[in-house]
């Protein structure tokens, strides 16, 4: 049966469709970012940058960043038209992966899904349809190309969805309508809906209806009698979501990437219009070709790899159950889970330093170091908080305190809870060190949240 599906063909016209838009969605974004002035903001300005476990060594390079930013720009327009196809995703897959792993301050879910499909890009023959690299080489041109190649964009969309739908069947989210009952409200200056906002009984219509919209969409999107029905499921919930929430291009990249489930005479329609803007036509590409793929060893390993990067993909949101104590609080397990919108977290963190031979204590005023937003984002996270702590320890040795201790008198408040006290105040956090153990000296949260 597994040999019998790889063995099937579809049009090359939708993979063509989805480089095209994903590389215009990546332009766009990369130029919205620019525009507003934010390489500066979260890369240049900052004097300290959070880092993640394992890759601290990846940094903002100054003014060169506006480079990366630039590099990454081209690539996504060579991606787009198809030019260059192998070296342009790959070098924006790595540029890209660079920025997103500068500071994970800036950690969104959508910029790891853009990492994620940028990545399986290398592996697609996306440019053997409507490219002009197909269009100078013949023998680039397919109008046919084995289904696994479209099938596995349309599994990655998939487990965005239905691993945030399950992320959605707590107790706050479903119970609580939490935290939609603290978000809601700071919009009912809206026109038409805004008064609704205040309403209980929508915070619970909102937080029901998201949670079976995420469970439930990619169903609808896979059948074609429902299809339609569910596009503008998706067009009416992310449009509305960017009306009520600040999260960038999440939307647009999500309402674009479940275009991918038409049919590929609609892809074909769109390609075809594209070209006649140029006077030109897909027909060149119309040749009935189709990709052979060999059953080498080269194509079984490749299948291999790909298939472990799935069965990774399924499996690394569910690492959360590996460590004790609630997720929602210690947040190990958190990241790159696809676990959107869940939770409102607000806290501070006053960091004293100790000289270890005078007993000297410093209390540290937070805005030296930090940004207004790298502060906030840090007084909630445990890793942030020791990463910070550290930077602390390393500093304060350099103006000549010896071997300085760092504790930190930590509250956090959870989801609308009272703030309660967050971290160890008697651990020295400059002898506790990164890892993926559990962080023990992460207080317990006094409370239970039941569900995924």
């Amino acid at each position: 049966m597994i040999q019998n599906y790889f063995k099937q063909y579809t049009s090359a016209a939708t993979l063509a469709f989805y480089r095209l838009a994903f590389g215009l969605m990546m332009l766009l974004s990369l130029i919205r970012f620019a525009s507003y002035g934010w390489i500066k903001k979260f890369y240049i300005t900052p004097e300290f940058h959070f880092t993640y476990y394992g890759f601290g060594w990846v940094k903002p390079i100054g003014s060169y960043t506006y480079l990366i930013f630039l590099i990454c720009g081209i690539a996504a327009l060579f991606v787009a038209i198809g030019y260059e196809y192998k070296w342009a995703i790959l070098t924006f897959f790595l540029s890209f992966t660079y920025i997103e792993l500068m500071d994970k301050t800036t950690y969104l879910n959508h910029y790891y899904f853009i990492t994620l499909i940028s990545f399986i890009l290398l592996f697609l023959p996306a440019n053997c349809y409507f490219s002009i690299d197909a269009y100078k080489n013949k023998k680039l041109r397919f109008e046919k190309i084995p289904t696994w190649n479209t099938d596995i964009l349309k599994l990655l969309l998939a487990i965005v969805y239905f691993y945030a739908g399950l992320a959605k069947l707590n107790s706050d989210w479903l119970i609580e309508a939490m935290p939609l009952k603290i978000w809601l409200p700071n919009n009912s200056n809206l026109p038409l809906i805004g008064s609704l906002l205040n309403q209980n009984w929508i915070h619970y219509a909102f937080s029901w209806t998201g949670a079976i919209y995420d469970l439930g969409i990619v169903f609808l999107l896979l059948y074609k009698r429902t299809r339609l029905f569910g596009f503008i499921l998706v067009v009416v919930f992310h449009i509305l979501t960017k009306i009520l929430f600040p999260i960038g291009v999440f939307p647009y990249v999500m309402i674009i990437s479940s275009l991918i489930f038409f049919d590929s005479s609609f892809h074909k329609t769109v390609l075809n219009y594209i070209a006649k803007i140029f006077s030109s036509s897909i027909t060149i590409f119309e040749n009935g070709k189709e990709k052979i793929q060999n059953l080498n060893h080269i194509y079984k390993t490749k299948l291999a790899f790909i298939s472990c990067f799935v069965a990774f993909q399924l499996l690394f949101p569910f690492r959360y159950l590996c460590y004790p104590n609630e997720l929602f609080w210690t947040e190990e397990g958190f990241r790159f889970s696809w676990r959107v919108m869940l939770m409102e977290k607000a806290g501070y963190a006053t960091f004293k330093i100790k000289d270890a031979i005078t007993k000297k204590e410093i209390i540290v005023n937070n805005s030296h170091f930090l940004t207004v937003f790298q502060e906030k984002q840090m007084a909630f996270q445990p890793d942030f908080i020791l990463e910070y702590a550290h930077y602390l320890h390393h500093y304060y040795q350099e103006q000549g305190v010896n071997d300085p201790e760092v504790y930190v008198e930590s509250y956090v408040a959870l989801n609308g809870r009272l703030s309660q006290k967050y971290i160890d105040s008697k651990i020295n956090l400059a002898k506790e060190n990164e890892s993926f153990k559990h962080k023990t000296w992460i207080l317990p949260f006094n409370d239970d949240i039941k569900g995924f």
